[in-house]
């Protein structure tokens, strides 16, 4: 039996939730789909927010052959019939999902037809392709990045929905109940609109109906869809600002989003952007708690979570690095760069080894002339930061 979310899945761009920086008037997808043209690529996100969606849009539109594949699921004698298949039509557009768990037997059978055009690939993944997707079929496909649904756009969803579902008797209050306990994923709000329309009699689906399914607390998104960001600032804030009680209260509102992968990008950042070198053996610790998380697995994640939001609330604070490698992006992007110094190029007999000298240290210049003098990096006044600045005067004889 077809299921609601496949019911009113579009077979147009134009029908597509969202995405308005990929989709529209202008718009680069909007704009291949108008030229009858097709490249390979990789859409990635968050689940729920459209990959599917859009990429059945594409080839419907197009009307171009072409076959659904699963990175995890088909075996290696599924991708050799479909290179088949695309032979006998002289091409073939394989959408792949969960392309990140591509083995390399199956990559090595795809890579020389993507090369030839005989197989355009659209790879759907929720993870980063920079970090989770093998660099040679990578270097291959045109990335995009789908956006996070709003809250009014989890609600069009919802009313065209009810549109499939006859009879049914639903008011304004309840589906926007539906669309915040969604967290932003469309499917998951169908499911749930889909369910709770079956689970009566009368086809009334009221706020309670949809509680008895769904009694998780909606907190997670505000009236603008951007509660999520919120959540995540306010952690990052209040850690900040070493208030252990605030942050502890945020992180319990994004453990009950089980919004895991979250937690541990934001916390990372912190570590390194607030608290850094005032207290650098929390980048570690950091991944241990993490570790210690995932390997446990929710409810229990929250322990080490917890642990080390705290310790991070306590911790004393500095932005010293983030403040210096800023600056020296900007120089960058401002064209202040200029040459490496000869006598510290790769085969330079002028180079001064430091290791040669008196405390491991030698004075000799490695800005480039024209940032001569240029200090990036200031010290803040914490015990650490003071400490490494004694030392490093020692170092130098001063």
């Amino acid at each position: 039996m077809e299921i609601l979310a496949d019911k009113i899945r579009p077979s147009v761009l134009d029908d597509v939730i969202g995405q308005e920086h990929l989709i529209g008037s202008g718009k680069i997808l909007s704009n291949l789909i108008a030229n009858k043209r097709l490249f390979s690529m990789i859409f990635y996100g968050k689940p729920g927010i459209g990959k599917t969606s859009i990429a059945n849009a594409i080839v419907s539109s197009l009307d171009l052959k072409y076959k659904f594949m699963n990175a995890t699921i088909n075996n290696k004698a599924d991708f050799d019939n479909a290179i088949v298949e695309a032979k006998m039509n002289g091409e073939m557009v394989l959408i792949i999902d969960e392309i990140h768990r591509m083995n390399k037997d199956k990559q090595d059978i795809l890579l020389p037809f993507i090369e030839n055009g005989l197989i355009i690939l659209i790879g759907l993944t929720t993870s980063n392709p920079y970090h989770k997707i093998n660099p040679a079929i990578r270097s291959r496909c045109q990335i995009f990045e789908l956006h996070e649904l709003s809250l009014e756009d989890i609600k069009k969803g919802l009313n065209k929905a009810c549109t499939f579902l006859e009879d049914i008797e639903i008011d304004q209050e309840t589906l926007e109940f539906i669309a915040l306990s969604a967290s932003g994923d469309m499917r998951s709000s169908l499911n749930l609109l889909e369910m709770a329309y079956y689970s009566t009699t009368d086809k009334k689906v009221t706020l309670d109906v949809v509680k008895s399914i769904n009694s998780k607390p909606v907190f997670f998104h505000d009236k603008d869809g951007d509660g999520h960001y919120d959540v995540l600032s306010a952690l990052q804030k209040s850690i900040r600002g070493s208030d252990p009680d605030a942050a502890i209260h945020y992180l319990a509102r994004l453990l009950e989003a089980g919004d895991l992968d979250s937690i541990y990008r934001r916390l990372s950042v912190i570590a390194y952007e607030d608290i850094g070198l005032a207290n650098p053996g929390i980048g570690p610790r950091l991944m241990a708690a993490i570790h210690a998380a995932e390997l446990v697995g929710l409810p229990e994640a929250r322990i080490p979570l917890a642990n080390i939001v705290v310790e991070m609330a306590l911790s004393p604070k500095s932005n010293s690095t983030y403040l210096a490698i800023n600056e020296a992006i900007n120089d960058i992007h401002k064209g202040t760069t200029g040459n490496v110094p000869n006598h510290i190029k790769t085969t330079s007999p002028d180079y001064l080894y430091p290791h040669n000298y008196p405390n491991d240290y030698v004075k000799q210049e490695y800005l480039p002339q024209n940032l001569k003098n240029r200090k990036y990096y200031q010290m803040k006044r914490n015990k650490i930061e003071v400490n490494l600045n004694r030392i490093y005067k020692e170092m130098k004889g001063e």
